[in-house]
């Protein structure tokens, strides 16, 4: 009897749903490598604080994550690290050593944001206004400065480039650098962790919000709430988030960002989560996140649409 051939083994199509490939699919759509998908654009240009004066619930990852995930779909971005410590400059892997030109010189010096601001590397229009030691001296410095508290809004306006957001990485305090981010603001982001301490601190940021907005910054509100390190084993995150929905309802985001230890890496090498880990889920939360603000900004009435903020 001759020998059969042996059977050719036909090639199996790659499963989408094995998790390697659902992950590969993730991070496709957050890095966006063809340039082709894109997040709309504000009619005018939005300037956002993110403040909360509560140490640890998020706030600098989530400028940096939020300002990476719309650079990368499109946006003219700006992030304004406002908080001593430079972390925001860490996370997109920015130069802000002694001697650095930063935002202190900007703020106190009177300097040009034009000399100030560097492209962030491989993340296309997205600039980074860094944040040296020298930031903690200036709320002293600036104590008998006259109108000391619109100095981060002059400066702000000394940048000649046309820009879709501004996010503003504020202290975890309420001093006057927060109160400078506040006067230059026209909307609030308030990152709020799903833990026991969620909410306390919370109506102290408020009402200092509402002095501002009557007496400084009539434009001013708290236009997002953004719920961070949201662990889904546990009861109390759910309770804190639905509280928080309860109480602020439509402008909180749909999407969550997850307790992740990628998110916390990230940092530590100089990048966001979206470019270190971007098939993770604390990437895909962001970029969410990053589409539902957009699609809020695309909303915006163009009345009071100014030179530096057009398409």
């Amino acid at each position: 009897m001759p020998q059969q051939p042996a059977p050719v083994e036909k090639s199996q199509p790659i499963d989408d749903d094995l998790p390697l490939a659902r992950e590969a699919q993730r991070a496709v759509r957050v890095l966006n490598p063809s340039g082709n998908v894109t997040m709309p654009r504000p009619p005018r240009r939005r300037v956002i604080a993110i403040a909360n004066q509560k140490g640890g619930v998020g706030k600098t990852t989530s400028t940096v994550n939020l300002a990476v995930a719309l650079a990368l779909h499109g946006n003219r971005v700006m992030v304004i690290d406002l908080d001593p410590q430079g972390n925001a400059s860490t996370g997109l892997g920015v130069e802000h050593g002694a001697g650095t030109p930063s935002v202190y010189e900007g703020v106190v010096e009177g300097m040009s944001l034009d000399e100030i601001a560097v492209p962030v590397d491989g993340i296309p229009s997205l600039y980074c206004v860094p944040a040296t030691i020298d930031l903690a001296g200036a709320e002293v410095e600036l104590v008998n400065v006259v109108a000391r508290e619109g100095r981060l809004e002059k400066a702000i306006a000394t940048f000649s480039g046309e820009l879709d957001y501004i996010f503003i990485d504020c202290p975890p305090s309420l001093g006057l650098l927060t109160v400078n981010a506040l006067v230059a603001a026209e909307e609030v982001l308030i990152p709020i962790q799903c833990e026991y301490y969620a909410l306390e601190g919370l109506g102290q940021l408020l009402r200092n919000i509402e002095l501002i907005k009557a007496h400084l910054n009539a434009r001013l509100r708290v236009s997002t709430i953004l719920l961070t390190m949201y662990d889904k084993r546990t009861k109390l995150a759910d309770q804190v988030e639905q509280e928080v929905r309860g109480h602020f309802s439509e402008i909180v985001l749909d999407a969550v960002v997850p307790r992740s230890v990628r998110v916390s890496e990230a940092p530590g090498y100089g990048q966001s989560i979206m470019t270190y880990d971007p098939g993770s889920r604390g990437a895909t939360s962001y970029f969410e996140a990053a589409e539902e603000i957009a699609r809020r900004g695309a909303k915006l009435s163009r009345r009071g649409k100014n030179q530096k903020g057009g398409n």
